[in-house]
């Protein structure tokens, strides 16, 4: 939600620097995304001025050469473009030194041998509307040389608020004017409607069109004005300038007049051309299977049972509270108008616009859940625009269908007590500060013996319901200015512990943040097309997907069955950005479709780093070592991983996780280069986690360390020849390790050497050489019946 400071402080004004405000509003709950600023500045260089003379351009045959009076008896010669141009019209005017909406400064030119000392503007070119093809021609009546700021809305600071899907109140320049008052103490000024201006009994006339709602259940309320004697045409520059600054591009000013009154009160509203409604009959109706609208963009849409349609007699004429139909649409030669304002049923709306991939800004509101008072509301406001910029007449009378359950509701009163603030908040708060709080923000407030009662406001009715959430507003406004201590809830004698499978995961993320690599959090979300870039095969469990029903866009469809994935586009947004690879790695769940009713899903752990499967493997035993899990590798390709440079991980037996290279082609999809990547299967590998920490008795007799170098086939793994030699060396072996590998000449062709540390050890005496001779020889003779190995000379 845009806001334009200079609308906002139409009805609360605070006297705050616009940082300081914005900081005032998200303290109080309501996030400023961003400020920006909208318009011209350096405002002292924009006039009033009035063409003396314009003469064709000798040189250029669009071009005109003007004599402009700036007030004070100076004239300056300005060449301009625009066709309409002519002597004796009052024009907006930029001196040099002016600043532009681009933030381009305006500086003496000449032009096509001309000299032009300013500008002649056009609207676009004060971000005050979109028009280019002339400039703009002011009231005669005014004064050469008056800041054209007093004539015109200049320039504004725009705030860019992030709304939460609870409070379709502050999607409204007066919404969140009411949270200003609230943060500040600023006066608030009376609601646009509330003068009574453009209010008008339901019954009082006939307006000329029946309305029937055949589904009240989508539609609580429908009101419905008429107007004849509408003049179209372009909305006035403050109109078109506070939609500018709003995001929204104007259009004439009867459209004009519907944004700018949804924009302040968060009503939307749709205004038909009332000679183009077919049999003079609207209905409110579910649409039928397959039934076509053509909506405003000029799109097709095919709707099904459930879409909620404003029809007439020649069908649909609008998908409700999303987007009005072409057919009968406000048209330049439109004079006489339908303004319609009603409540939706917010569940429907959101739903129609998801399957139907539409989003506006009325369902942007309506699938919030407006209150059905807020409909006359926007009428009053609507109307006395339409009064004053089109000219035109009000038809005597109103319609205003309302659903009868809305109409019996009676105002929800809600208790507040003073002791359950205090036992909430862990701060006393005083009757009078929390009643001050609630009606700043539009609650009215009785005093009772232990607190407060209550009465919510329509506009909030869908958010505060319970006592819990009117001390959220009284604490979120108390609060503002640091007037809330930390405390601790209290205790009631419960002490939080980890879970030992929680202990122990936070363990295995520490291990390898403590080894330098960083944590990272990635969508649980990713598209198809993953599998395909991950290579996985048809049959790869993996490409058993968890879909999501209603997904954000297709590339967040499913869910995720590998951390790769985002490992990889974590990669790739760091390379792309000129940081290279860093070490991460992720610790989060996967999702896999299952047999029965519910998915399966698991704790995974996932890392990347630059290097190979032997800097992977090196993080990864780290991190089995720490959680005292016995594991081995065994050779295991893998669709993602380069083949012969993978391996599967084990634990109890049982494969638990992955280790090795990425294959060049699956790094090739992510721009990246060589990347080692292991990922395991958390919740198994803490299964199998000594549940309790074995320690052995230091001895006082010093090792015996011995090195040995073993011929073996290369497709022999390195664990296997690892796991002979610990069994053959029984109890005096303490501790076997490969530290080299070397294939070549001598080795004969297709044998690798493994050079293997061999360190034993007795607990009752120092061992000797004859005391270690024999366990080597059956070392090696296990190696040689076993493996095929033979000792290298």
């Amino acid at each position: 939600m845009r806001v334009p400071v200079e609308w906002l402080e139409e009805y609360c004004s605070p006297d705050l620097p616009v940082d300081e405000l914005a900081t005032r509003l998200a303290m109080a709950g309501t996030e400023v995304d961003r400020v920006e600023h909208h318009g011209v500045r350096e405002l002292d260089h924009f006039v009033v001025g009035r063409v003396v003379a314009a003469q064709q351009h000798p040189d250029a045959d669009r071009l005109k050469v003007c004599v402009v009076d700036l007030g004070g008896g100076e004239e300056s010669q300005i060449v301009c473009g625009a066709p309409n141009v002519a002597a004796g019209q009052t024009v907006a005017v930029a001196r040099p030194g002016a600043v532009m909406p681009d933030g381009t400064r305006l500086k003496k030119a000449k032009l096509r041998g001309q000299e032009s000392d300013g500008m002649i503007l056009a609207e676009d070119e004060l971000g005050i509307g979109i028009d280019h093809a002339g400039t703009i021609v002011l009231d005669e009546d005014l004064e050469v040389g008056v800041p054209l700021a007093e004539v015109l809305p200049l320039s504004t600071d725009v705030l860019e608020l992030e709304i939460t899907p609870n409070r379709p109140d502050c999607l409204a320049v007066y919404g969140v004017a009411r949270e200003v008052h609230a943060a500040t103490g600023a006066p608030l000024a009376p609601p646009p409607w509330a003068d009574g201006a453009g209010s008008l009994a339901a019954g009082e006339g006939d307006i000329g069109v029946e309305i029937a709602v055949e589904a009240p259940d989508l539609c609580p309320r429908f009101t419905a004005r008429a107007f004849e004697d509408v003049a179209i045409g372009p909305s006035p520059p403050w109109l078109k300038a506070r939609l500018m600054a709003c995001g929204q591009r104007p259009i004439n000013n009867v459209v004009d007049i519907t944004n700018y009154v949804m924009l302040l009160t968060g009503q939307p509203l749709h205004a038909f051309d009332l000679d183009r409604i077919e049999g003079r009959r609207l209905v409110v109706r579910r649409a039928t299977e397959g039934e076509q609208v053509v909506t405003l963009d000029d799109q097709t849409r095919v709707v099904d049972g459930e879409v909620c349609l404003i029809a007439d007699a020649a069908g649909p004429t609008s998908i409700a509270g999303v987007m009005g139909g072409n057919r009968s649409e406000v048209q330049a030669d439109t004079t006489r108008v339908l303004m319609e304002a009603a409540s939706w049923n917010a569940a429907n709306i959101h739903a129609t616009s998801l399957k139907l991939g539409l989003r506006s800004e009325a369902s942007a509101r309506f699938e919030k859940g407006l209150a059905p008072e807020q409909a006359l509301d926007a009428q009053a406001v609507a109307t006395k625009l339409m009064l004053d910029l089109t000219g035109a007449r009000l038809v005597p009378g109103a319609v205003d269908v309302a659903l009868r359950a809305y109409e019996s509701l009676e105002p929800l009163v809600v208790r507040l007590r003073d002791a359950k603030v205090v036992a909430l908040l862990g701060v006393a708060i005083t009757r009078s500060e929390s009643a001050l709080h609630l009606q700043r923000l539009g609650f009215e407030t009785a005093e009772r013996s232990d607190g407060l009662d209550v009465t919510v406001p329509p506009f909030r009715r869908n958010d505060v319901t319970r006592e819990a959430d009117l001390i959220e507003e009284v604490a979120r406004l108390h609060g503002v200015n640091d007037q809330l201590p930390a405390t601790l809830p209290r205790r009631r004698g419960a002490i939080g512990v980890l879970t030992t499978p929680q202990r122990l995961r936070r363990r295995a993320e520490d291990v390898l943040v403590g080894r330098g690599l960083l944590e990272v959090v990635g969508w649980s979300f990713e598209s198809l097309a993953r599998d395909a870039q991950l290579r996985l095969g048809d049959d790869d469990p993996r490409r058993a997907h968890v879909v999501i029903e209603n997904p954000m866009s297709e590339d967040e469809s499913l869910m995720r069955t590998t951390l790769l994935g985002s490992l990889l586009d974590v990669a790739r947004h760091n390379a792309a950005r000129g940081q290279g690879v860093p070490g991460i790695f992720e610790s989060g769940r996967v999702y896999r479709a299952g047999v029965g009713t519910l998915p399966h899903e698991h704790h995974a752990l996932g890392a990347l780093m630059p290097g190979d499967v032997f800097a992977a493997k090196a993080h990864l035993e780290a991190l089995l070592r720490t959680l005292r899990v016995p594991a081995a590798f065994a050779a295991d390709p893998q669709p993602f991983l380069h083949p012969g440079r993978s391996a599967a991980v084990l634990a109890g037996g049982v494969p638990v996780g992955w280790a090795g290279d990425v294959h060049p082609l699956v790094a090739g999809e992510w721009d990246l280069e060589a990347i080692g990547a292991f990922e395991i299967d958390l919740d198994a590998v803490i299964a199998h986690a000594a549940p309790v920490a074995q320690y052995e008795d230091l001895t006082s007799f010093p090792e015996l360390r011995e090195d040995i170098a073993i011929i073996v086939g290369q497709d022999v793994p390195a664990a296997t020849v690892l796991e002979a030699v610990r069994v053959a060396g029984g109890k005096l072996l303490a501790r076997a390790e490969i530290f080299d590998v070397y294939r070549g000449q001598p080795i004969p062709p297709g044998r690798t050497s493994l050079a293997i540390a061999l360190t034993f050890r007795a607990r009752d005496r120092t061992l000797t050489d004859a005391d270690v001779a024999p366990v080597r020889e059956r070392i090696v003779a296990r190696l040689a019946s076993e493996l095929g190995g033979e000792l290298r000379g």
